[in-house]
């Protein structure tokens, strides 16, 4: 049997609603090699060669060998959550969390802080970010009134979470800044001049309407690796204040930072970044006069998971806020009918928090291998992709080369169409990557990225880094050479449940 066959894809237009989708199919031809490995850019999980699995099981033990921890953790938890573990979380946020705190109030690091530790009142658990998402717009949102407002590129997954709210998007570039504010606020004004709106929902005494939602993901972004910088975060704060905004930072990646190093480093740890770089959008809100008192919800929310550094599975985060808004999120329905999200994982979680397993494990096992990974995937781009004229978005905090996160974003030649490079590189590759086109906005693609791709350095092995940025190089060539005859197509990954890929 011949070691090369021709194969043909049909795929229609990419993650529209099948109602208006064309059905007009798209034929594209390419030469299908004997099969490879399978190597996935695409999925956003932590690598299961690096879940703490031992940490975990030391844990659980713990957790269900005390009766006083395993009789509450297994019965109806309170509404804010398993009070042991909104502790320890404040706790462990105030280490990593409090010299920016104390830089923005404009003491010196290592001074006492005018707002002192953040304590549990700030704190409610979560079933994970997304949860977390999705409790926040029953209780926050309006789709009478609220307007919401998406950094693109963004998570492509919370879009869904959004509409299933009732909310509308809108797009507002990134920008070089983590968020393009003249247009925000241009396009806030915009739908100001439209008139008053009627609100849908009755009123809560626990909650409050917003205007507006900014939902963003601030550090080591996915999809793009890029941070918003720190100018930019007092700016939005400012304007979410002037006009009734709401803030959402997904703040899952901030624990994951390193410095760059070279591929042959023999460096063991990414030395002692143990501190925050930046503040939270939370921390810049708290902390800018006027202060939100005891009676204010304050204008942002943290949006925090263990996902990214204990493991998906595990369906546990927390939000953090102002306590009055604390507050009102723990009065959503699901959670007075269900009782606390996660309570029995919440005791392990806790468990490992307290006893300091976790910060070992991401000091120690996930900083490090990261690290490594990024620095593999990085020089291979730089070795294998730009020479071809391909862009490496800038991902370093601040140009000091620090980076973080899962992703990097890269700018392929404007005659390379990222969706045919996709489907191109599935067929002869057996290589998945992302394309541009995913991260628009849905309802609102007005923001395109037709020659973007974001590829994930954390799931795969580094050899596997290594050998799929050069699959994905050989691709790049033959369309350069215009081997398919310059096709463009209107499609992505044929038939894939994107749903995996976090």
């Amino acid at each position: 049997m011949s070691t090369r066959n021709k194969i043909y894809f049909l795929f229609r237009p990419y993650l529209r609603p099948r109602s208006v989708q064309s059905h007009r199919y798209h034929m594209l031809s390419f030469t299908m090699a004997a099969p490879k490995k399978q190597i996935n850019l695409l999925r956003g999980w932590p690598s299961p060669t690096l879940l703490p699995t031992s940490a975990i099981q030391t844990a659980a033990n713990s957790a269900l060998s005390d009766p006083a921890v395993i009789v509450p953790g297994l019965l109806y938890g309170p509404d804010p959550g398993y009070q042991p573990l909104r502790e320890s979380i404040a706790r462990w946020l105030s280490g990593f969390h409090l010299n920016r705190v104390r830089e923005l109030e404009g003491g010196e690091v290592g001074s006492s802080s005018r707002s002192g530790d953040r304590t549990a009142q700030r704190i409610c658990i979560s079933g994970g970010a997304s949860q977390g998402l999705a409790c926040l717009l029953q209780v926050f949102s309006d789709p009478g009134v609220t307007r919401v407002w998406m950094v693109a590129p963004c998570y492509f997954l919370a879009c869904r979470i959004f509409g299933d709210a009732g909310l509308r998007l809108r797009a507002v570039s990134e920008g070089e800044e983590g968020i393009d504010l003249e247009a925000l606020e241009r396009g806030i004004q915009e739908v100001e001049r439209e008139g008053e709106r009627k609100t849908i929902k009755q009123p809560k005494p626990w909650g409050k309407i917003y205007k507006h939602i900014v939902y963003c993901v601030p550090t080591f972004s996915n999809p793009s690796g890029r941070t918003m910088s720190l100018s930019t975060r007092q700016s939005l704060v400012r304007l979410a204040r002037k006009y009734d905004a709401l803030i959402i930072a997904d703040d899952v990646y901030d624990f994951l930072q390193w410095p760059a190093i070279p591929t042959d480093s023999h460096l063991n740890s990414p030395t002692t970044l143990r501190d925050a770089l930046l503040p939270r959008l939370v921390d810049v809100d708290r902390t800018l006069e006027p202060r939100p008192g005891p009676d204010d919800f304050g204008n942002a929310v943290s949006n925090g998971s263990f996902s990214k550094i204990v493991g998906p599975g595990v369906r546990t985060g927390w939000t953090e806020a102002t306590p009055k808004f604390t507050y009102g999120v723990s009065q959503c329905g699901s959670s007075r009918s269900g009782g606390a999200p996660s309570q029995l994982t919440a005791t392990i979680i806790d468990s490992l928090l307290s006893s300091g397993a976790l910060t070992d494990h991401v000091e120690k096992v996930l900083k490090p291998s990261y690290q490594k990974r990024h620095a593999v995937i990085t020089d291979a781009v730089t070795k294998h992709l730009v020479p071809l004229g391909v862009v490496v978005q800038e991902g370093s905090v601040g140009g000091n080369n620090i980076f973080g996160g899962y992703f990097i974003w890269l700018e392929l030649p404007k005659n390379v169409d990222a969706d045919v490079l996709t489907v191109k590189s599935q067929a002869e590759q057996n290589l998945i990557v992302a394309p541009g086109k995913l991260f628009e906005v849905r309802g609102d693609e007005r923001i395109k990225f037709p020659n973007s791709v974001r590829l994930c350095f954390a799931y795969e092995a580094e050899a596997d880094l290594l050998e799929g940025v050069q699959r994905l190089a050989t691709v790049v060539q033959s369309l350069l050479n215009k081997e398919e005859g310059g096709v463009t197509a209107h499609g992505s990954i044929n038939q894939q449940d994107l749903g995996e890929y976090q």
